[in-house]
């Protein structure tokens, strides 16, 4: 069991890093206006969905305890993450709020993530 906690844990955190590369590359077009959401953050922000749903499955089997607030928040933290890369995913350039909020809430899910305990 806990091999297979360690390899979910690893695979969210390539989500985690899909999605925050995929914004951090981006940063230079945000100051240009010609940001755009990419498929890679799209499918990161999938994959961290994925792998924390499986590794609270996992965590829960065996039988550690969980704070559900915490993953409720991260959980609804990711949902409008998803939304606006989802929404926007298409349209050649993203508003810079929206393009920021995503960034922002990527930040702030990690560090819950880390600093909730």
């Amino acid at each position: 069991m806990e091999t297979a906690i360690h390899l979910f844990v690893g695979l969210h955190i390539i989500g985690i890093a899909a999605l925050l590369g995929g914004f951090v590359t981006q940063l230079t077009a945000i100051g240009q206006g010609t940001a755009r959401f990419s498929p890679l953050m799209l499918r990161g922000a999938l994959a961290m969905l994925g792998t924390g749903v499986v590794l609270i499955a996992l965590n829960r089997a065996d039988d550690q305890h969980l704070s559900s607030v915490k993953f409720a928040v991260k959980l609804a933290l990711l949902i409008v993450i998803l939304g606006l890369i989802y929404v926007k995913r298409d349209e050649e350039t993203v508003d810079k709020r929206a393009f920021g909020a995503v960034g922002l809430l990527t930040v702030a899910n990690i560090f819950i993530a880390v600093l909730w305990t």
